[in-house]
């Protein structure tokens, strides 16, 4: 049974995306209208369903991760589509001005520029306009996270002035069930993730330096602790303590370490500005946890491994390496800027001198663009492989398509990057 789950898992989504929209379409099929206004309602009505589709994809519940295959893949999933709803959406207006094309220009014009039209209509351009906008900034990866997300909240006002905008229309049935289920979704998703209510009560035990810009910080349970496995990762807060001002939004961190006790261990590089903050975190800092997520090294293979690891993304592997959970041969390549960075290095070196099973080749590449073509094994070393990558997107697309050059099929790829704007 187990086995079944997890062959339908990677078809869960994908399922998903399809039934609720193709339902809400056959439900609201019209009858007796001329083809192009009947796909321009279909098309509202698709756009409509993969919306309530995107708005589920955003929660942050371990379960729901887990039976959809992981948080990171839920957040793939939710910009896809939302893209393809607002695609569908914006197509329904359009479609609509084609069908009154028929009877004159002007009243195709009057379509798209209603000026004379009531609330009713123009609560449907103004949800439309505040789609567009959160489409926009989700591509914006320079802006700050935390404008980011405000501004990314444009998305979940889009969908309920959008379903609101049908109500106006006098179409009750299913709008206002749906309407409902979105609200609901999105004062969960508010309540249980934004705010924290999902999230277990921690306080930071230690904090130490182990390269320039990264912290390790030890995360004792205050009550009942997460269910957490080395190589995860999860939603941390941290809140106003002892010299510490406090970053109360959640970011992810990997699980660098499960101690006996249920102490968290996560390493924290600084990349942003709360990030930048928390190298100073001490001791006594009150802290919010939702996890785990993530099952990048979940399933161990008895096959031969090859793991690439940039920058903080050793994190996981020193993870699974400190819970000596290498069952095969396994070479971990491991690119640094300098030394200086290079975070846990020290350790890494003294777990490969006493591990037989494990090859380290650590590299530093000098802020320089590394050669990839290189330092990767040739295509009769990576036969029967199975290889794992975690660091930076850019880095991590580069290796695949690399290693599928060398023969290396998408199923023996398992990688992530934590990116979860």
């Amino acid at each position: 049974m187990a086995s079944v789950m997890s062959a339908l898992r990677p078809l869960a989504i994908p399922l998903l995306a399809l039934a609720v929209p193709l339902g809400f379409a056959v439900w609201a099929f019209p009858e007796g209208l001329s083809g192009i206004r009947t796909a321009a309602i279909v098309a509202g009505w698709l756009g409509c369903g993969l919306l309530l589709v995107s708005l589920l994809l955003m929660l942050r519940e371990p379960r729901l991760a887990a039976w959809l295959g992981g948080l990171e893949r839920m957040y793939l999933w939710h910009h896809r589509t939302g893209v393809v709803a607002y695609m569908l959406l914006l197509a329904h207006p359009l479609l609509l001005a084609a069908n009154a094309f028929a009877d004159s220009p002007a009243r195709a014009w009057e379509t798209l520029a209603p000026a004379a039209e009531s609330w009713p209509v123009w609560s449907g351009w103004l949800a439309l306009v505040l789609l567009m906008l959160g489409l926009a900034l989700t591509f914006m990866r320079r802006l700050p996270y935390r404008a980011w997300r405000w501004l990314h909240a444009a998305l979940g006002a889009a969908v309920l002035i959008g379903l609101y905008h049908l109500i106006l229309l006098g179409i009750d049935e299913p709008v206002a069930p749906i309407l409902t289920v979105a609200a609901l979704i999105l004062g969960w998703r508010a309540v249980r993730g934004d705010w924290g209510l999902a999230a277990r009560p921690y306080v930071v035990a230690s904090a130490h330096r182990v390269a320039e810009g990264v912290v390790e910080i030890a995360l004792r349970p205050l009550g009942d602790p997460l269910v957490v496995a080395p190589g995860q990762f999860i939603l941390t807060a941290f809140f106003k303590g002892p010299d510490f001002r406090g970053c109360g939004e959640f970011h992810p961190f990997t699980v660098s370490a499960v101690e006996p006790d249920d102490v968290l261990r996560i390493g924290v590089k600084a990349l942003g500005d709360c990030t930048r903050r928390i190298q100073s975190i001490g001791p006594g800092v009150a802290a919010r946890v939702l996890g785990g997520f993530g099952s990048f090294l979940a399933e161990p293979h008895a096959t031969r491994q090859f793991w690439f690891a940039g920058g903080i993304g050793v994190t996981p592997f020193l993870g699974l390496l400190r819970n000596g959970g290498l069952i095969a041969p396994t070479t971990l390549l491991y690119l640094y800027h300098t030394e200086d960075d290079a975070a846990f290095l020290p350790e890494l070196r003294a777990i490969a001198a006493a591990t037989p099973l494990l090859t380290l080749q650590a590299v530093a590449t000098a802020r320089g663009r590394p050669d990839l073509d290189r330092l990767l094994p040739d295509a009769p070393h990576l036969i029967g492989c199975e290889c794992y990558l975690c660091g930076p997107p850019s880095l991590v697309a580069r290796l695949k398509r690399i290693l599928r050059q060398r023969g290396v099929t998408p199923r023996h790829i398992h990688f992530e990057n934590f990116d979860l704007r």
